[in-house]
């Protein structure tokens, strides 16, 4: 565990998904792989942030420290690798999923395949990695479909929360599905503040509108309004799901050249894949076709040229070559009729549970599961509507009348067997889902409306812009992984690395709110050194999120502002001097405001009553999104 929590690598506890829906579309996920230092690129877009941005040199910025396993893609600046599923579990123990007790291999990463970086000359690849272009396809009509992204990023600077970064400029590819819209990476399109699109053969820009951003699917829908673009314009048919040793051909705009490339290749594996840029885990096919930077959101074909998902990641390794990853039609079609539905984009769900196989025969008599089937609920995420009807001790037995075997897989594809989650993510936000269980003995069902996961350490931060607030000086914002990203664990400290994995969320709306620095100023002296503390109390009330934080000061009429941390670790202001003091800290910093503006808003109450329990206590089981936490273990 330390050294997972000091290689400051973390995981989401989302479900996997992938539904059918009308628009019959099979989606898969692609691991980006290389093998070259992983850190080649990413060191590149960590350089990009203007050094004169931060134009007080009192401002305290934070050490930005390049890290192996972060994404490849242009396209992103945060770094999001997830866990390849198809390698030992000691072996792959390099990405943000990872949830293993090792520390990261340094010669394996998975990475978004997506978005090459514009100005990154002179990055070639392994020779076996071409990209060529297949004298069959060039006159396919399909082809066409394929279009090329160009996106202009700024992204926020977590550390500095009242500002952004330099912007960026990356490249990608999308295709037409119909409809005057486009489909592409979420991570393509990540923090964008322009984007556009040019068709084959053409050499004219168009504006793109981003309608909605799967974050954990990475997939991003677009819109473009120009009537000319669409002249001639066929969309893409999407085909089923595929069988192993399909041939599949992907398609898109790699480094290494402009116009269109194709690489052919097989499915080699169709399975529950981590995702790495939503940290989640859903329905994935791993192919042997090349797959580089640029790639990510370009559509792979099956033989009749149909359209059997999108690229979007790889999986580079020292001891592996080829292993590429495409989100299937399936949860394409998920994410399109979720936002067809709610006309935005709401996530997959999660029965928000921690499970343990029941492989060992005694452990199965001693819960009398007189079959071998079933798993074992360890805990019940107080968030979940399952909490309302699951139990720690329960064996759940089926999923919708699916029998559920003891390794925590189900039947699928008439000859294999794959995650239990995969049923989970077949689900929409707000459907029921009946569930046999075993208690004590008694076979029952039960049914839980499924809905998304709520997290008490965000992975991405809706909206975009972090919260924060300042108070004499003091700046206070919720623990992201962002956050986690930018100041990695040499500043974040052991302990919040700890919470930020093992923590749970007890309400909704629970956020853990840290001192992230101190403005030095002469109204709080002997506080300067105070970095990255989680703040528990302020005048004896405990602090839900960073808008009841904002709530308590705004409402306090006392004469000093007490503010309680972590290790007991005490902080008081004098309140009327700190008010004062206010404008001229931030005055001296350059900073616009004292918080940020969804604070500005009256903060209402919807938690009501929580018991104040000691943030100890919710410290004990592994927050997680790959299928085993430990071995053993997996989440619902």
């Amino acid at each position: 565990m330390a050294m997972a929590a000091a290689n400051c690598w973390f995981s989401v506890l989302t479900s996997s998904t992938g539904s059918t829906s009308r628009y019959s579309l099979t989606s898969q996920r692609l691991f980006s792989t290389s093998r070259r230092p992983t850190y080649f690129l990413t060191s590149i877009v960590k350089s990009s942030k203007d050094p004169n941005q931060n134009q007080n040199p009192k401002q305290k910025l934070p050490r930005k420290t390049p890290d192996k396993f972060s994404t490849e893609n242009e396209a992103i600046t945060q770094k999001f690798p997830g866990r390849s599923r198809d390698e030992s579990p000691l072996s792959n123990a390099d990405g943000r999923s990872s949830r293993k007790k090792s520390g990261r291999s340094q010669s394996t990463s998975l990475r978004s395949s997506g978005v090459q970086r514009k100005g990154n000359k002179g990055v070639l690849f392994d020779s076996k990695d071409q990209q060529v272009e297949t004298g069959n396809l060039q006159d396919a009509a399909f082809l066409n479909a394929v279009v090329k992204v160009y996106c202009t990023h700024t992204a926020p600077d977590y550390s500095l929360p009242w500002q952004k970064q330099r912007q960026y400029q990356s490249t990608g590819s999308a295709f037409m599905i119909g409809d005057g819209k486009l489909l592409t990476n979420a991570h393509c399109v990540e923090h964008d503040t322009q984007v556009k699109v040019k068709k084959r053969g053409d050499d004219t820009k168009y504006v793109a509108k981003v309608l909605a951003k799967g974050v954990e699917c990475d997939i991003a829908l677009l819109s473009i309004e120009s009537k000319e673009f669409w002249k001639g314009a066929e969309p893409l048919q999407f085909g089923r799901l595929p069988r192993l040793q399909d041939a599949v051909t992907v398609v898109g705009y790699p480094l290494g050249g402009d116009t269109i490339s194709v690489t052919k290749g097989v499915v080699s594996r169709i399975e529950v894949t981590s995702y790495a840029h939503g940290s989640s885990e859903l329905l994935g096919i791993q192919i042997d076709a090349a797959i580089n930077p640029g790639n990510s959101g370009g559509p792979a074909f099956n033989d009749r040229g149909e359209c059997i998902g999108v690229a979007f990641q790889v999986y580079r390794s020292d001891e592996a070559e080829n292993i590429g990853y495409v989100i299937p039609t399936t949860v394409v079609s998920h994410f399109l009729e979720d936002y067809e539905r709610n006309g935005k984009y709401t996530g997959f769900p999660s029965l928000g549970v921690l499970l343990q196989k029941l492989e060992n025969p005694a452990l199965r008599a001693c819960l009398n599961v007189p079959s071998h089937e079933g798993v074992l609920v360890r805990k019940v995420e107080p968030t979940s509507d399952a909490s309302n009807v699951l139990k720690k001790g329960d064996v759940i037995v089926s999923f919708d009348d699916v029998r559920v075997g003891s390794e925590g897989t189900v039947p699928f594809q008439t000859t294999e067997r794959i995650a239990f989650r995969f049923l989970i993510s077949q689900k929409f936000a707000g459907d029921v889902a009946e569930l046999g269980i075993i208690r004590g003995g008694e076979f029952m069902k039960v049914k839980a409306i499924m809905n998304p996961r709520v997290h008490l350490v965000p992975y991405h931060i809706e909206g975009g812009q972090p919260s924060y607030l300042i108070v004499a000086g003091l700046v206070f914002t919720p623990l992201s992984e962002p956050l986690i990203e930018e100041e990695c664990e040499d500043t974040i400290g052991l302990k919040l690395l700890t919470k930020a994995r093992y923590s749970l969320a007890r309400f909704k709306g629970e956020q853990i709110v840290i001192l992230s620095q101190v403005l030095a100023n002469e109204v709080n002296i002997g506080y300067e050194d105070l970095s990255n503390e989680q703040v528990l109390k302020l005048n004896g009330t405990w602090i839900r999120n960073i808008h009841h934080l904002a709530h308590l000061v705004d409402s306090c009429k006392d004469k000093y502002l007490v503010f309680e941390f972590e290790d007991n670790i005490l902080v008081v202001l004098e309140r009327e001097a700190a008010l004062a003091a206010s404008g001229c800290i931030l005055k001296d910093y350059g900073i616009p405001s004292e918080r940020s503006s969804d604070l500005s808003e009256p903060y209402v109450d919807s938690i009501g009553h929580v018991k104040t329990i000691d943030q100890h206590e919710s410290v004990d089981c592994a927050v997680s999104n790959s299928e085993f936490g430990y071995d053993g273990l997996l989440w619902g």
